[in-house]
C-alpha cells in the first residue's frame, strides 16, 4: 500500500481518543485564539443572545490552518524530509503552505488551472510550491495523488482525517471555554471536517447543547447521506459557495457526524448572501459565502423552529473571498433576506395603465422596473418591490394585483430569472423560431468559450446568449439555440461531450414571459 493510500485511511479514533489528540493539538504554535464576537444588531432582530467565532482572523484567514498543521506536526521525520502535497484551490492550500513553512516541511499545492491568481499568490506567499493542473478540484486531486506516489510525498487531505478533524476540534473546546452557557452551535458542513471535530468534543463535554449542521442546498452531500445511511456522491454541486462545494461527504466526518448532530439545515444562495451582509452590519468583517453559511442556518433553523431567549452561536469559518463576487452577494442579499420581491405582471398598454399599478402596490418603494412592448393590447414588465414584512407581504401584494385584474407570476426564487432575465427583458424574435433555452456553469479558463462555439455553435444557431460573471471560478451563460425535434438526440451528445454543467430552461416561465416569441 502506498504511503498516499496510508494517510488517507488511517484506524477510526473513539470519541475519548479524539478528546484527548483535541486537548493535545499542537496547533497553536500557529493558530490564535479567535474571538467568540457577541452580534448585537441580529440578536435584537432574532430575539437570542447570537455570538460568532471569528476563524477569519486567522493568520491565513481560515479555520483550515488547525487541522492542516495538526496533522504535518506529527509526521515522522522521514516523512516531513520528504515533503507533503495536497489539492486545494483556497483555505486548505494556504492552512497547508503556511504549516509547511512554520515546520521546515517542503509543502506541494495542485491547484485548479481555474484558481484565481490571488489564491495562488497567496498560497506562494505562505511559501508553497504550487502546481496548476487540471480545471477542477477533482482533476487537481487525482493529479496530486499521482505525485504523492511518484515522490513519496504524504498526503494532506482537505477533512477526512482524524488528525486534522481533531485539529478543527479545537474551535469547539475554545467555544466551551469562552461562553459556557450555549444552548445551539451550527455548524457549517462541506466535507464534513470541522462539524465532526466541534461535535466529538461538545457531545463528550456539554451534551445538552444543540449542535446544527448547515449546508448550502445545492452541496448538501451530508444530508443525501443521512438519507441513505452511508456516504454518496452527487452528481453536480454548485459553486457560488466553493469553500463547502464538496461532492462526497468525508467517510469519517460522516461516522462522526451522524453520530453526534442533533440536526440540519440547508440554505439558498440568497440566503447566504443576507447572512454576508448581516456579518458586515455586526462586526464590519467581509465573509466569503461558505464562512457565513453557518450563520445563515442560525437564521433559518430560529425562524422554522421558533427558537427564542436562547445562546447561540455560529462559525465565520473563513474571509477568502474574491473581491469581485461581492456585486453578486449585494444583489442579492435583500432577496435573502425576503426584503425584496421579483414579479412579471401584464398590465394594459394604455395610457395610465402604470399609474395604476403603483397604485396598488400602496406606496411601497419599487426596486426595479423593466418592460418590453409585448403588442397592442399588454405589456409584460418585470418589477422588483421592497418589503418591510417577507413573505407575508409579497403574497398580499400578489393578492391585490389579481384582484386588479393583473396577471402575476412570482419570479422571487427564480434563479434564472435573478441571474439573467432581469438583465435582458425586451429580447424577442422577429419571426418563428422552433428556439430551445439552456443555463450553462463556464469554467473560468482561456479556450472555455470556444471550446463551447466549436462543440455547439458551429453545428446550431445561437438564438440568444448571455454571460456573467461574479468574480468566482465559475461564470453564468444563458443560451439560446434553433433547434428541430429531430435534433434533439445529437444536440443532448454534443452537451455531454463538452462536459459543462447544464440545464434545459425551455419550459421556465420567466423565459416565456419576456424572450420567447409571442403566439
Amino acid at each position: 500500500m502506498t504511503q498516499a493510500r496510508q494517510q488517507q485511511e488511517p484506524a477510526p479514533l473513539s470519541n475519548a481518543e479524539y478528546l484527548c489528540d483535541i486537548f493535545r493539538a499542537p496547533v497553536y504554535e500557529v493558530a490564535i485564539v479567535s474571538p467568540l464576537q457577541d452580534m448585537p444588531r441580529i440578536s435584537q432582530r432574532l430575539g437570542n443572545t447570537i455570538q460568532l467565532k471569528r476563524e477569519d482572523r486567522q493568520p491565513v484567514h481560515s479555520f483550515k490552518l488547525r487541522g492542516a498543521y495538526n496533522m504535518m506536526a506529527q509526521l515522522t521525520e522521514a516523512q516531513k524530509k520528504a515533503g507533503v502535497i495536497a489539492a486545494s484551490a483556497g483555505n486548505h492550500a494556504q492552512g497547508v503552505a503556511m504549516s509547511g513553512n512554520k515546520l521546515g516541511v517542503k509543502a506541494t499545492i495542485v491547484m485548479p488551472r481555474t484558481t484565481p491568481d490571488i489564491k495562488v499568490a497567496a498560497v506562494r506567499g505562505f511559501g508553497g510550491n504550487v502546481v496548476l493542473h487540471g480545471n477542477n478540484f477533482d482533476e487537481a486531486k487525482a493529479r496530486a495523488v499521482e505525485l504523492a506516489n511518484e515522490h513519496g510525498y504524504t498526503f494532506v487531505p482537505p477533512f477526512d482525517h482524524p488528525s486534522v478533524i481533531a485539529g478543527q476540534g479545537t474551535i469547539g473546546m475554545e467555544m466551551l471555554q469562552q461562553n459556557g452557557h450555549l444552548d445551539y452551535i451550527f455548524l457549517p458542513v462541506g466535507g464534513g471536517g470541522i462539524a465532526a471535530g466541534v461535535a466529538v468534543i461538545v457531545k463528550q463535554l456539554m451534551p445538552h447543547v444543540k449542535l446544527i449542521g448547515v449546508e448550502a442546498e445545492d452541496s448538501a452531500c451530508l444530508k443525501a447521506a443521512l438519507d441513505a445511511g452511508e456516504p454518496v456522491t452527487l452528481d453536480n454541486v454548485g459553486t457560488f459557495a466553493d469553500g463547502v462545494a464538496v461532492k462526497r461527504i468525508g467517510d469519517e466526518s460522516f461516522r462522526l457526524c451522524q453520530a453526534h448532530l442533533d440536526d440540519m439545515v440547508t440554505v439558498s444562495s440568497d440566503e447566504i448572501c443576507a447572512a454576508v451582509k448581516d456579518i458586515f452590519e455586526d462586526t464590519r468583517a467581509i465573509s466569503e459565502p461558505a464562512g457565513a453559511l453557518s450563520l445563515a442556518g442560525l437564521k433559518k433553523y430560529v425562524d422554522q423552529h421558533q427558537v427564542q431567549g436562547k445562546n447561540l452561536a455560529a462559525i465565520l469559518s473563513g474571509a477568502n473571498t474574491n473581491f469581485h463576487s461581492l456585486r453578486y452577494v449585494s444583489e442579492r442579499a435583500e432577496l435573502g433576506e425576503k426584503r425584496e420581491g421579483l414579479l412579471a405582471v401584464t398590465i394594459p398598454e394604455q395610457t395610465g395603465a402604470f399609474l395604476e399599478f403603483c397604485k396598488i402596490l400602496g406606496g411601497r418603494a419599487v426596486t426595479e422596473f423593466n418592460y418590453r412592448h409585448s403588442n397592442d393590447a399588454l405589456a409584460n414588465i418585470f418589477v422588483g418591490v421592497r418589503l418591510l414584512n417577507g413573505q407575508e407581504e409579497l403574497d398580499g401584494i400578489i393578492a391585490d394585483l389579481r384582484k386588479g385584474g393583473y396577471p402575476v407570476v412570482d419570479l422571487s426564487d427564480d434563479e434564472m430569472a435573478k441571474v439573467h432575465i432581469r438583465y435582458m427583458i425586451g429580447g424577442r424574435p422577429t419571426k418563428a423560431m422552433k428556439e430551445r433555452l439552456y443555463s450553462f456553469e463556464f469554467p473560468e479558463y482561456p479556450g472555455a468559450l470556444l471550446r463551447f462555439l466549436n462543440t455547439l455553435g458551429t453545428h446550431w444557431n445561437i438564438s440568444i446568449f448571455n454571460y456573467r460573471n461574479h468574480g468566482a471560478d465559475y461564470g453564468r451563460v444563458l443560451c439560446g439555440f434553433e433547434l428541430d425535434d429531430k435534433d434533439l438526440l445529437s444536440f443532448t451528445a454534443h452537451l455531454r461531450e463538452l462536459g459543462y454543467s447544464w440545464k434545459d430552461e425551455t419550459d421556465n416561465p420567466s423565459y416565456r414571459f419576456f424572450l420567447a416569441k409571442s403566439s
